[in-house]
This record gives C-alpha cells, structure tokens and sequence, in this order.
C-alpha cells in the first residue's frame, strides 16, 4: 500500500513524524507537508504566489518534500507532480489538536484529506485532542494504523472522508471508539485592536470555545467522555430536503416577474 501523509501543523511537526514512523512499518509512505503551520486555512489553495517544493529527507519515507503552500496545495502537488506512483490513500495528521464538529470547515487537516477525495483517493483525517506539541503521539500513531487496516479491507464510500478525533489520555483511561456525528463548536471570537510602530491599527484573533449543549452521537461529547471519535463526512453538501420546496418556491417568483424557466 502507497499513503501519502499530510498535515497543517508543518514538516516538523511530532505527530506528523510518529505517524510517519509508525506507518512506514507495513506500507510506502510519501509525505508532502507545509513549511510552517498553515492551521485554519480551510480548503484554501495558492493561486497568486508560486509553490515552492524542497526535499525532506524523512528517513522513512520513499519521498518527502517541504511545500510552501497550504495542506490542499500539498495534496495536490503530491498526486499530480511528485510522486510517481499511483497512491492508495491520503492521511492527513496527527493534529496537533481537536478538529470538531463545525471546526471541520477551517481545518488545514480535513481540508487536506478532503482534497484527496475530491481526487478519488480514500482519505482519512487524524488529530490529537491537546495542542501541546509534547505530546506522546505513539498511541495515536498506532490507533491510526489499525484503524487503516480495518477500513481498507473495503472500498470506502465515494465522496466521504474519515475525520478521527482521539482523546489525550493514557490508552488505559480511554472507554472505546464511537462512530459519531459532527456536533456544534462555537468560539467567543475576541479581537484585540492593536497598534504598530507605524500607528496603524491592526486586529489580533483571539477567543476560547463556547460551550454548547451537543447531542449525545456527537464527536464532540465522544471526546468529552473519554472516547475515540470516528466521523464519516460526506463532501455532498447539498440539502436534498429542501430541493423540491426551492423549486416549488422559486417556480412562483419567477412567474411573478414574467419570466421563465
């Protein structure tokens, strides 16, 4: 099996590098990753500036570059340009951090296991409940691993990647593994008005996590209760409930204002 890996956090990042290691035990592995953290930059790709990619050297791998771009560029480069083999599956992480509920749409880690769906590869998305880059990540590393040789054992669902959050406990403390739903992550979005040498005003982000009421199937209470969570995202994002409704809706505007169909 050929697996790219991938992540947000940067090509030096511990839990990139554990999962590399512990990957590199039973498959080929590629990595392609940012040049620094590129956290919250969502599906975004570089357009306007020129990528530029240096080796890695990552012992393990069978290739591994530096991308100065973001985690969907990385994919991209990876697939159409650096590698010359056909890859089997994307992983993307370990995160250095939860990705949750609708954290997932500003996430550089799913975004880039979304990116290898959208090219037709099975995709997976991994990250560490804390960001203290300190972390032990070989427990993670391991569950990862298992959890790929259990789900490569079929075709994988078209359109749907596998977003696994696990909690920063020690193995023994952790109660299972959930298959859940994303549940509701909201941030108090503080932004701190400063100033520069210059005296022109700029903005810093800043804020904690909301607390919100989450239903019980959520990845979010999974990892508030001290289990794995494993939730399939489907990239259709098309509310077929409201089809027929909108049809039914925008059928009278339009003859409303004397034109058709």
């Amino acid at each position: 099996m050929r697996i790219l890996l991938t992540n947000d956090d940067g090509i030096h990042a511990q839990g990139l590098l554990t999962l590399a290691h512990e990957l590199a035990s039973w498959a080929e592995i590629y990595v392609a990753a940012p040049d620094r953290e590129r956290s919250g930059t969502g599906h975004s790709i570089t357009v306007f500036d020129p990528i530029r990619v240096v080796p890695a050297h990552i012992a393990c791998t069978r290739g591994s570059w530096v991308v100065g771009g973001t985690p969907v560029d990385c994919v991209k480069l990876a697939v159409h340009r650096l590698i010359p083999e056909n890859i089997d599956l994307v992983v993307s992480g370990i995160n250095h951090g939860p990705n949750l509920g609708t954290d997932v749409l500003y996430s550089g880690t799913v975004s880039a296991a979304a990116e290898g769906v959208l090219l037709g590869l099975p995709s997976i998305a991994v990250s560490l409940n804390s960001h203290d880059g300190d972390n032990d990540f070989s427990f993670a590393a391991r569950f990862t691993v298992n959890l790929i040789k259990t789900i490569m054992k079929e075709p994988l669902e078209r359109k749907t990647l596998i977003n696994i959050n696990i909690p920063i406990l020690v193995p023994e403390r952790i109660k299972g593994v959930r298959i859940t739903k994303l549940g509701v992550r909201n941030y108090d979005n503080l932004f701190d008005e400063r100033k520069d040498p210059r005296g022109n005003t700029y903005y810093w982000m800043g804020g904690g996590v909301v607390e919100e009421e989450q239903e019980s199937d959520s990845d979010v209470m999974a990892i508030q209760e001290a289990y794995i969570s494993v939730t399939p995202i489907h990239l259709d994002l098309t509310d077929y409930r409201l089809i027929d409704e909108y049809r039914e809706t925008f059928a009278r505007l339009l003859n409303l204002t004397g034109e058709t169909l």
